[in-house]
C-alpha cells in the first residue's frame, strides 16, 4: 500500500491510500477528490492534468502535455499508476468543472425573477396555482375510561369527520408520534397531509401541537448532467426560501451520458453514481439551504424532479444500459411511486417524489418541464424552444402541435471538450469582445469583481470563437490566420488564443483556446443547427417561418445572441425574435411542485409531443457535416453575418 495526498491550491490536503499499479484517477474517485475528467478517463480529453510534487508515478507522455510541462511533473491521472508514495497537485481547472456550491442571496431579484415570471404565465393560462398539500387543524375528544378508543383510530374518525373523506392514511412515523403530541396538547393537534383530487382521501405527513408555526416545505430540483440546481419553496405561497446550486458529483465518471452509464455497469457502478447525484450533491444542498434559512429538512414534504432520461435512472438506481442500446428502451417515461426513503434523499422520509415525465431516451423530463414554462404550447405563433446542454435538446411547435428530437452536441456548452472550460461558476470568462486592430480582449469574469479568469463557460466560448471570426484571425474552418502576442503555435503547428497568460489569470496556466477546441465547438454548434433544419424540413417549414426562439440552459448570465448566430449555431431571423430565459428547467419544475394543474398538463404534454430520432432520417448526417464551418458551408443561410 502506497500514501498518496492530494493537494489544492486552497491549501486542503485529501490523503489516502492506493495499491500498487493502481490508476491514479481512479484512486482519486474513491475519495472524491473532484479531477475533471469529461471523457471518462480514456486520455482523449486531456482534462485530468495533475501534477507530481513528491515521488514518482508510472505515467506516459502523451499529446496533451508538452515536454516542458512533463519535465516539470504534469501528467494525465486517467493513464497513471500509483507506484509508490506521491503527493499530487490538483489545479484549479481541473477542480473548477466540479465547483463549490452556490447558495443564492434571495434578496437579489435577479434570483428570483425567472420563477417569478413562470408563475404568472402559468396563472395567465388559466392554471389554478394550487397543490394537494394543507394543513388541518383536529380537536378530539380527550380518551376517558368510557372512552378507550385507541390514538389513531380516533385521529382518523376526527379528520374524516372534517373532510369528508373516505380513507385517512397514516405512516409510521406519525403513527409513532402521536401519544406524546396528542397528550402535550389536550388532543388539539394541527396536521400537514395531502389531499387526492377527488378529496377521497387523505394521507398524513406530520403532526404538531395546536399552537405550533408550520410551513409547508417543498424541493424543486433540475438534475442536469454537469449542474444540479435547486429551490426550497414554501408550498403555500410559493415563496422561494432557499436556492443553491453545484456541479453535479458524477462528473468525474464522465462529462456526458453515454459513459456514465458505461460507469453504472461496472460491479457496483449503480450505486456509485447514484450516490455520487444523492449523497455529494443532492444532499449537501438541502442541508446548505435549510441551514442558509433556518428551514428544518424534515418539513419538506414533496419534491419535483426534472432531468433528462439518463439522469431519472442514475437517480433512482435503475439501470441505464438500455437507453444507450438499440433500440433505445428506458425502463420508464414517468413514474409516480418514488419516496424520499426509497432513495436516500435526506427529506421527510414519506415525502413523494415527482419525476417530470420524459418524452424519448434522449429528451428527458427537463425538456417537459422547460415547455412548459416556455408556453409554447398556449400560443398559435410557430416558436423554437433549444435546451443547451450536454445534449441539446429542441421542440417545436405551437398551440396545435409540438414535435421534438435531441441532437449529441457534446459537453462543449458547460465546458467539456474545451481544454481551459469549466461550468458557468465564479471565474468563467462569459462574455468577450475582441479588438479587430489589436486583437486584445475585453471580458467579463463570473463572480466578485476582481475575480481573475480560470477558464470559459458556454456563453464566454460563443462570444471568443464569434469575436475570433469576426475579427478575422481564424477562417471559417477554425484555424488561426493571424499572428501576434496573443497566437501563438506548438511544435505540430496547432494554433490557440491567449485570452489571459498566467501573470492575469486565477490558474497555474494561461487561459487560451486552440483549434482543437474550436473544432469540438464547431462540431457541438454544428449539431444544434442541423437539428433545427432537419426538424423543420421533416414538417416542410424552413427558418423564416419561426415567429419566436426561446434558449434555455445555465450556461452563463446570457448568451449573445448576435454571436451565435455569427457562428452558424442559430438560424440567421431577426434578433428580435430570440429570448434567453435561462434554466427553464428547474422553473418548469418549480411550477410543477406548485400547482398540481400544471403537473397535469407536464404530463399531458409529454404525451402528445411527437419524438423525431434523427439518426432514423437519412439527411441528417448531411445537414451535420455541412454545418462543420464558421457559419455554414452555404453561407447564403446566413446573409446578415456576410455582409458584416
Amino acid at each position: 500500500m502506497f500514501k498518496v495526498t492530494f493537494k489544492f491550491e486552497s491549501g486542503e490536503d485529501v490523503t489516502t491510500f492506493a495499491q500498487e499499479n493502481e490508476n491514479l484517477l481512479e484512486v482519486a474517485r474513491k475519495v472524491n477528490v473532484a479531477i475533471d475528467a469529461p471523457c471518462g478517463g480514456n486520455a482523449s480529453c486531456g482534462k485530468c492534468r495533475v501534477k507530481i510534487l513528491e515521488g514518482n508515478i508510472d505515467s506516459p507522455k502523451t499529446r496533451h502535455i508538452s515536454d516542458e510541462e512533463y519535465n516539470n511533473g504534469w501528467r494525465l491521472a486517467c493513464v497513471s499508476k500509483v507506484t509508490g508514495d506521491i503527493a499530487v497537485q490538483v489545479p484549479d481547472i481541473a477542480s473548477a468543472y466540479r465547483s463549490r456550491m452556490k447558495v443564492a442571496d434571495l434578496s437579489s431579484k435577479k434570483e428570483i425573477a425567472i420563477f417569478e415570471n413562470a408563475k404568472n404565465d402559468i396563472e395567465e393560462a388559466g392554471i389554478a396555482l394550487t397543490n394537494s398539500m394543507g394543513i388541518l387543524d383536529i380537536e378530539m375528544n380527550v380518551p376517558t375510561l368510557d372512552d378507550t378508543m385507541p390514538d389513531n383510530e380516533r385521529f382518523i374518525r376526527a379528520i374524516k369527520k372534517k373532510t369528508g373523506a373516505a380513507r385517512v392514511r397514516l405512516p409510521f412515523q406519525v403513527l409513532n408520534k402521536i401519544a406524546r403530541i396528542f397528550r402535550e396538547s389536550a388532543f388539539q393537534v394541527r396536521c400537514v397531509i395531502r389531499t387526492s383530487a377527488n378529496k377521497d382521501d387523505i394521507f398524513v405527513y406530520d403532526v404538531y401541537p395546536k399552537d405550533a408555526e408550520v410551513v409547508i416545505g417543498g424541493l424543486a430540483v433540475d438534475i442536469g448532467t454537469t449542474t444540479v440546481s435547486a429551490l426550497l419553496i414554501n408550498m403555500e405561497t410559493g415563496e422561494i426560501i432557499g436556492k443553491a446550486s453545484a456541479g453535479n458529483g458524477q462528473i468525474r465518471y464522465g462529462a456526458d451520458v453515454i459513459n456514465r452509464i458505461i460507469e453504472s455497469m461496472k460491479p457496483g457502478g449503480s450505486k456509485k453514481l447514484q450516490d455520487a447525484v444523492i449523497k455529494e450533491t443532492i444532499n449537501p444542498m438541502i442541508e446548505q439551504m435549510c441551514r442558509a434559512s433556518g428551514f428544518n429538512p424534515d418539513h419538506i414534504y414533496r419534491m419535483c424532479v426534472a432531468g433528462n432520461t439518463t439522469m431519472n435512472h442514475l437517480l433512482t438506481g435503475m439501470e441505464g444500459d438500455p437507453i444507450r442500446m438499440e433500440p433505445y428502451i428506458p425502463t420508464f417515461y414517468k413514474t409516480n411511486s418514488l419516496f424520499a426513503s426509497d432513495i436516500g434523499i435526506r427529506i421527510n422520509r414519506d415525502a413523494h417524489i415527482i419525476i417530470a415525465p420524459n418524452i424519448g431516451s434522449y429528451v428527458g423530463g427537463d425538456i417537459t418541464a422547460g415547455v412548459l414554462v416556455s408556453m409554447l404550447w398556449n400560443r398559435p405563433e410557430f416558436s423554437l424552444f433549444i435546451d443547451l446542454g450536454t445534449n441539446g435538446e429542441l421542440v417545436f411547435g405551437n398551440s396545435d402541435f409540438m414535435m421534438s428530437c435531441a441532437c449529441s452536441a457534446g459537453p462543449a456548452f458547460e465546458g467539456g471538450d474545451i481544454s481551459c472550460g469549466m461550468r458557468a461558476t465564479d471565474g468563467a470568462i462569459e462574455a468577450c469582445t475582441i479588438d479587430k486592430e489589436t486583437m486584445e480582449p475585453s471580458y467579463r469574469v463570473i463572480g466578485e469583481e476582481g475575480q481573475k479568469p480560470i477558464g470559459l463557460c458556454g456563453s464566454g466560448i460563443i462570444d471568443v470563437i464569434a469575436e475570433l471570426f469576426r475579427t478575422g484571425i481564424i477562417n471559417p474552418k477554425g484555424k488561426f490566420i493571424r499572428e501576434g502576442k496573443r497566437i501563438r503555435h506548438d511544435r505540430y503547428g496547432m494554433g490557440s488564443y491567449v485570452l489571459a497568460f498566467e501573470e492575469e489569470a486565477g490558474s497555474v496556466k494561461d487561459v487560451e483556446i486552440n483549434e482543437v477546441d474550436i473544432d469540438n465547438f464547431i462540431r457541438a454548434k454544428g449539431a444544434i443547427f442541423s437539428a433545427i433544419r432537419t426538424m423543420l424540413a421533416s414538417l416542410d417549414f424552413d427558418v423564416e417561418m419561426i415567429d419566436d426562439v426561446y434558449v434555455a440552459g445555465g450556461i452563463g448570465s446570457g448568451i449573445n445572441m448576435r454571436n451565435a448566430v455569427r457562428i452558424g449555431m442559430f438560424p440567421d431571423i431577426p434578433l428580435e425574435k430570440f429570448h434567453y430565459i435561462g434554466n427553464s428547467s428547474l422553473s418548469g419544475a418549480y411550477t410543477m411542485l406548485l400547482s398540481r394543474e400544471a403537473e397535469r398538463k407536464c404530463y399531458d404534454l409529454a404525451s402528445n409531443m411527437t419524438y423525431l430520432e434523427l439518426s432514423a432520417v437519412p439527411t441528417y448526417m448531411d445537414e451535420f457535416v455541412a454545418c462543420c464551418f464558421i457559419p455554414h458551408t452555404d453561407t447564403s443561410l446566413f446573409p446578415s453575418c456576410t455582409q458584416e
